[in-house]
């Protein structure tokens, strides 16, 4: 297949992601959908607990896992809802890491809402599956529903691969 060929038929699919890149781009992110409800397990180096506001900071090495969820970073900072005994949300800084199945995303900061099952992430958002990448400058990833979103330049290169020349 000649190069101009390849280029005519992978014209759409560009078009295509352009035009979505301005409304943000929604891909699948996890093998399953994950349960919010399971326990969160949260390990690091140090941890620093404030009676007074009801929050906790974990630095150094923090690792946050929660079913086949797992969240890694500098630091992670817990906000517990006190009138339901119940940690509310997770902020994580620095160098975030988050696997599902065998998606992965990096980016400067993520916030996991527990209860909706919903992550933000934010700054140099960069999502891998498999052989393909695609980077943005937020990405929303939905836990329960196994779909992420990314908004704000998102960027991803497509390599069509010439079986021969016709």
């Amino acid at each position: 297949m000649s190069y101009l060929r390849v280029l005519f038929l992978c014209l759409p699919v560009v078009l295509s992601a352009g035009a979505s890149a301005a409304q943000g781009t929604t891909v699948a992110f996890g093998a399953t959908p994950a349960d919010p409800s399971q326990p969160v397990e949260v390990t690091a180096e140090n941890l620093d607990v404030n009676q007074a506001d009801g929050s906790a900071e974990f630095a150094g090495d923090v690792l946050v896992i929660q079913g086949e969820m797992r969240m890694s970073a500098d630091r992670v900072f817990v906000v517990y809802d006190r009138e339901a005994s119940r940690i509310a949300r997770l902020e994580a800084s620095g160098g975030v890491v988050l696997i599902n199945g065998p998606d992965a995303a990096e980016s400067d900061s993520a916030v996991y809402s527990i209860d909706s099952g919903v992550i933000v992430m934010t700054g140099n958002v960069l999502l891998t599956q498999g052989p393909s990448a695609m980077s943005s400058n937020r990405m929303t990833v939905n836990l329960t529903t196994g779909t992420a979103q990314m908004a704000g330049r998102v960027k991803t290169i497509l390599n069509p691969t010439p079986r021969g020349d016709d």
